[in-house]
């Protein structure tokens, strides 16, 4: 088929290589300047400073690409470098914009590596104009407007966050003061009732029971004590004054049993006495005060009575009515006694009033913790909040402070817009392949539809085909024989009749 109908397959493939090159010699020429730009990582690890901003970085790269790619930062670039002219006149406004739509073009950087979740590492800007120099400059433009863009947004999302931190740590910061208010003046006001003094009390009313205890045993003991020793003071003194009136010969009279103040101050006097001989040595200041004073009244006592027979004379006490000191002693420890009953005594009492309060606080306990409770659990709710808040603060703090030293995530222009050398439209291979594979295409379906078309039986496949049945012999030199015979009597002007040819089947 190929070498009946060759040249039905040549002839279009050299014509579609000529409407190729037509067309690039035709068509209007584009260039296209590209720039590449690339997000750099922040430079804290992760585990130090967490970024501030979570955003997948695909959905922020297509919101900087609808920002830059609007109306209102397209139309001043197309005003400055006046695109799309057509005859010296500009078409309107929304119809260049939708030019300049196509004219950019933002294609991902593919990865090295590519991971289920990865984020594109940066993108490609091309700008498709007619003049290479007005390209690159809108290029250039663009790209700057796609950082500005980015940094902006950083810089707004770090910002807005830590307004809003910061705001919400203050509101937290109040409550939380409110809540110390309202536990400190809860603390105040049953301090000692606190659930978590409940221990404390109850080993403090331990030990003031058994402290009670022990001074009440004292008490006793030392009450038990002094009426014993009253009691043996008592037959002590009675047998002494037998003793004494035996002794110095003193009777007592009735003009004696009168109420004479001299001796009872001295029974005062020698009560005192003997009290401070108990306690202090003879030379002791107060014991030499307390003898001059009864030697005193002693010689009071004894100017004062008159002179009376013997059998009614009453005799003055002298130095020798002293009481012995076993008396003495005896009184010295009873006073002790006293002194001690007396310091138990309000030791009791101090001991009772103790042990109340802190039943008391027992009492109120159950009442105060239930309350308590509810405080503490309001102020510790306030108190995590206030310190998540603070925390997330801080790190908002320290992410800021890296977006301002542009030590954060950064986008970057690692190849700045190129000046374009040769068109990128068209491509004189392209169109010219193009056209040769269209023409040998159109040329191979003509020959095949022609083919289709022809009924001829050309080979021994064709007959099976068309007759159902093999041949029976081929004579396929007949043909070419008549034809030289034809051409011989063409040339030689003979003219013999036609042989017919005969085949068999």
């Amino acid at each position: 088929m190929a070498r009946r109908r060759w040249y039905l397959i040549i002839l279009p493939a050299i014509l579609g290589v000529a409407a190729g090159y037509g067309l690039v010699r035709v068509l209007p020429k584009r260039y296209t300047s590209q720039a590449m730009m690339l997000v750099e990582q922040q430079q804290v690890p992760n585990t130090y400073v967490e970024p501030i901003v979570t955003e997948d970085l695909n959905a922020r790269i297509a919101n900087i690409e609808e920002q830059t790619l609007s109306r209102t930062r397209l139309a001043p670039v197309i005003e400055r470098y006046s695109l799309f002219k057509e005859d010296g006149k500009q078409p309107p406004m929304d119809q260049m914009i939708v030019l300049m739509h196509k004219a950019v073009k933002l294609t991902p950087v593919q990865p090295m590596v590519t991971t289920p979740s990865q984020t594109i590492p940066g993108f490609y800007l091309a700008v498709t104009l007619d003049n290479p120099r007005q390209a690159q400059a809108v290029c250039n433009d663009l790209t700057s407007m796609f950082v500005d863009e980015y940094i902006r947004q950083q810089e707004m999302t770090a910002q807005g966050t830590t307004n809003f931190l910061q705001s919400q740590l203050d509101d937290a910061k109040r409550k939380l003061n409110e809540q110390d208010a309202i536990l400190a003046d809860f603390e105040g006001k049953y301090m000692g009732a606190l659930p978590d003094e409940t221990r404390t009390n109850l080993d403090m009313l331990g030990t003031l029971n058994t402290q009670l205890e022990a001074v009440t045993e004292n008490l006793n003991r030392a009450v038990q004590d002094q009426s014993y020793m009253q009691s043996v003071l008592a037959e002590q003194v009675q047998a002494w004054n037998v003793t004494r009136e035996m002794k110095d010969g003193y009777v007592a009279t009735p003009d004696t049993q009168g109420g004479n103040p001299l001796l009872d101050q001295l029974a005062t006097l020698q009560s005192q006495l003997s009290t401070l001989r108990a306690r202090y040595t003879d030379d002791f200041p107060d014991v030499i005060k307390v003898k001059s004073e009864i030697s005193a009244i002693q010689k009071q006592i004894r100017d004062a009575a008159p002179a009376t027979p013997a059998t009614k004379q009453s005799k003055v006490p002298s130095a020798t009515t002293l009481e012995p000191p076993e008396i003495q002693k005896l009184r010295g420890e009873i006073q002790s006694l006293g002194s001690t009953i007396k310091i138990d005594t309000q030791q009791q009492d101090q001991l009772k009033g103790q042990i109340a309060v802190y039943e008391s606080r027992l009492k109120l306990s159950p009442e105060v913790e239930e309350e308590y409770k509810k405080i503490t659990r309001d102020h510790d709710t306030a108190q995590k909040f206030y310190n998540s808040l603070l925390a997330k603060s801080d790190q908002s703090h320290m992410a800021s402070e890296l977006e301002r030293r542009q030590e954060g995530e950064q986008l970057r222009v690692m190849d700045p817009a190129s000046l374009p050398d040769r068109p990128s439209f068209p491509k004189p291979l392209l169109f010219i392949g193009g056209g040769f594979a269209g023409g040998l295409a159109l040329g191979v379906a003509g020959v095949l539809g022609l083919e289709m078309s022809d009924k001829r039986i050309r080979s021994e496949r064709d007959l099976q085909y068309y007759l159902g049945s093999s041949a029976f012999a081929l004579i396929p030199s007949i043909e070419i024989a008549a034809l030289r015979k034809s051409q011989h009597l063409k040339t030689t002007g003979r003219k013999d009749k036609p042989r017919k040819l005969i085949e068999a089947s």
